[in-house]
């Protein structure tokens, strides 16, 4: 290692299935730290968005910069990157693990493991990261802390006894915790005597200062003047500020390898700046190779999304743009149609994602849509031997000029004690899932593997969020203003999800 001072930097983040208690971890480790004053200090304090706070989910993933001196009398500098745990902001999660050496695993001590545990730890493994092993909420009274270690043991392969027991509501065990961290996790390899390289694993657009990157420095050192480079588009900028990551942006004469933090240069197009894009210096000698580690996003869901007001399409345009230099997965492209005017089609990773950014447009940037059924992409055969990809229904050929058509399948990992797995096989099977094959887990849980349509599930989830409010007199309505749709005798209401 060229740099002793690489060997106190840990950079970690924290996974979990949602509701297992990340963000209120967060709040602990900032505590212990001193990070945060106790004025500053507030509930999900990484949790910055008022939607996050409603819904009580992690939507954006949060980094942030701490020192802590630890028992062994050093001080060592943390960043920790607090992520989502809905299965629709998997992509946030693989962009922090990127940036890290390390991740820290929490399991509710009652609930045990669950579907986004599994995945995002096979998400962690695949970057050859680290894992801390930690069993939240034990202060509950149905707690099984012994059960859910060996079940994190048979899981992941860490051993029983190196998984911490903690309570992040009332801060038992975290300091441990931390501790843990500190001795299991690796310092991140880097020179800073080489060029210098940056990832940018995420991005935010300021009004006044323009793109605003936040980087993980894997070589070299960067100050503000030097010019710099996005190795993806050869764009060259002047660095104006560079930083650290606190509850706001904290600026640093200098950011080193091995740190993460944040890159101001001045950058004002929103498409330069994408985010798994490296940063480099310009004018280097030698040719610079992009940091990997990142994943390209698949688009799950598809929507139409068009503005109410016809002249807000501009700023409809401008707002997905700028939504999209934080949120790599969003997919938007110019769209007609004859009953709405002009919009956009938008892919998504799945409904939640949608409805997320459907509510983050209606707040953040005042434009109020209309948004077409959900559907997913389909891949069309023709008979003259031309091959489509269809993710509207307006686009479907006839159907004798069709060949063959396929649909998307999803391979669904489904965690459940085995008293419910007969009638999980049927729903499967009764929505033309197909069984592939099971493991067992430990003695009262199983994990099944089901193969089943795309559609029937976007299909079924729809139908699952449509809340029916009953009415003096024995009638129903929707939640919320929905058009009507006659069909079959019957009056039919949708709504977007």
């Amino acid at each position: 290692m060229s740099d002793p001072r690489l060997g106190r930097i840990r950079n970690f983040c924290i996974i979990a299935h949602i509701d297992h208690g990340k963000s209120t971890l967060a709040d602990r480790l900032l505590e212990l730290t001193h990070t945060l004053t106790p004025q500053q200090m507030k509930a999900q304090v990484l949790d910055d968005m008022d939607l996050e706070r409603e819904k009580g989910i992690t939507i954006k993933s949060h980094a942030i910069a701490m020192e802590y001196r630890a028992r062994d009398g050093l001080n060592y500098e943390l960043n920790l990157i607090d992520t989502p745990g809905h299965v629709d902001f998997t992509y946030e999660v693989s962009r922090a693990l990127a940036a890290c050496e390390g991740a820290i695993l929490v399991v509710d001590a009652s609930q045990g493991i669950e579907a986004q545990t599994l995945s995002n730890y096979y998400l962690a493994k695949d970057q050859a990261l680290t894992i801390v092993g930690c069993i939240n909420k034990v202060d509950l009274p149905a707690a099984r802390p012994d059960d859910i270690a060996l079940e994190i043991e048979h899981v992941t392969g860490v051993p029983a006894e190196r998984v911490c027991r903690i309570s992040a509501k009332t801060g038992l065990g975290v300091e441990a915790l931390l501790e843990q961290v500190i001795a299991d996790v690796p310092p991140p390899s880097g020179d800073t005597d080489r060029p210098f390289r940056a990832l940018i694993f995420d991005s935010k657009f300021d009004q006044y200062r323009g793109v605003v990157c936040l980087v993980r420095v894997v070589d070299g050192t960067l100050r503000a003047g030097e010019r710099i480079q996005f190795l993806s588009t050869g764009v060259e900028h002047e660095v104006t500020e560079v930083g650290k990551l606190r509850l706001k942006l904290d600026a640093e004469p200098v950011l080193k390898a091995g740190q993460v933090g944040y890159v101001v240069a001045g950058v004002k197009t929103v498409a330069e700046a994408r985010v798994g894009d490296t940063l480099a210096i310009a004018g280097g000698e030698q040719e610079l190779q992009p940091v990997p580690g990142f994943r390209e996003t698949k688009s799950m869901v598809f929507s139409g999304l068009y503005p109410i007001d016809a002249e807000q399409y501009a700023a409809l345009k401008e707002a997905l743009a700028r939504l999209r230099l934080n949120d790599a997965s969003l997919d938007y492209e110019p769209e007609t149609s004859v009953a709405l005017g002009f919009g956009f089609r938008c892919g998504f990773l799945g409904l939640l994602h949608l409805e997320i950014i459907q509510e983050r447009l209606r707040r953040e940037f005042q434009i109020d849509l209309i948004a077409t059924t959900p559907s997913v992409m389909y891949h069309v055969l023709l008979t003259n031997g031309e091959f489509l990809k269809v993710d509207n229904p307006s686009q479907m050929p006839p159907v004798q000029n069709i060949e063959l058509i396929e649909e998307p399948v999803v391979l669904a990992h489904v965690v459940t004690p085995t008293d419910y797995l007969g009638n999980i096989m049927k729903l499967c099977q009764d929505r033309r899932g197909v069984f592939v094959d099971m493991v067992h887990l430990e003695e009262k849980r199983i994990r099944a593997r089901l193969l089943r349509s795309a559609e029937e599930r976007v299909a079924r989830l729809r139908v699952a969020r449509l809340r029916v409010l009953r009415l003096p007199g024995g009638r129903r309505r929707q939640a919320g203003r929905a058009p009507e749709r006659r069909g079959r005798g019957r009056t039919v209401r949708h709504r977007a999800p």
